[in-house]
């Protein structure tokens, strides 16, 4: 092969193969946008119920409000009177949810609680459903006209069709020899 013509194949699959690239740039958009990264759930603090809230009762001990509402998630050396429970849950697609409560103390005694309204256990459940409110459901029955398709299996199709009988010379010896 000549030098020219090898230069030539050389320079021939060179322009196939830009003219290739440059065909699947759009379509690279397209995948792109079909393949989304993993985005986790991210759960903040202590969840706080309306339940668990109702629970507290002025002059309780602070063991007896942390084994009520848990371990606080900010607790300030400045201010020692008071606790805060933050929870935050970050979802991909769906509203954040943030909460606040703040739990003041007289000395060690449970005194009153601040913050927002707090959603009972079954509200806060419900608020964890799925994104997706409609789910595709695929059709799990067929339809006569879809069945009509294909043959009939059972007592016609065995009629129609004789039992096939075995190759000649696909016999096989037995196992055991009969002398025993």
């Amino acid at each position: 092969m000549s030098a020219i013509a090898l230069w030539g194949a050389r320079c021939g699959a060179i322009a196939l193969l830009a003219a290739a690239v440059a065909g699947c740039a759009g379509s690279g958009e397209r995948i792109a946008s079909m393949v989304t990264p993993y985005r986790p759930d991210v759960v903040q603090g202590n969840f706080v119920a309306r339940e668990q809230v109702q629970a507290l009762q002025p002059g309780m001990s602070r063991q007896q409000v942390r084994e009520i509402l848990g371990t606080p998630l900010v607790t300030d050396l400045f201010h020692a009177n008071r606790w805060d429970y933050v929870f935050a849950l970050r979802r991909p697609g769906v509203e954040p949810q943030m909460r606040r409560l703040t739990v003041f103390f007289a000395g060690d005694r449970f005194e009153r609680v601040e913050g927002d309204e707090m959603p009972t256990e079954e509200e806060f459940v419900a608020s964890l459903t799925s994104k997706v409110s409609n789910p595709k459901v695929p059709q799990l029955q067929a339809s006569e006209e879809q069945l009509a398709r294909f043959p009939k299996a059972g007592a016609d199709a065995a009629a129609a069709a004789p039992p096939a009988a075995p190759a000649p010379g696909t016999q096989y010896p037995p196992l055991e020899s009969a002398s025993r």
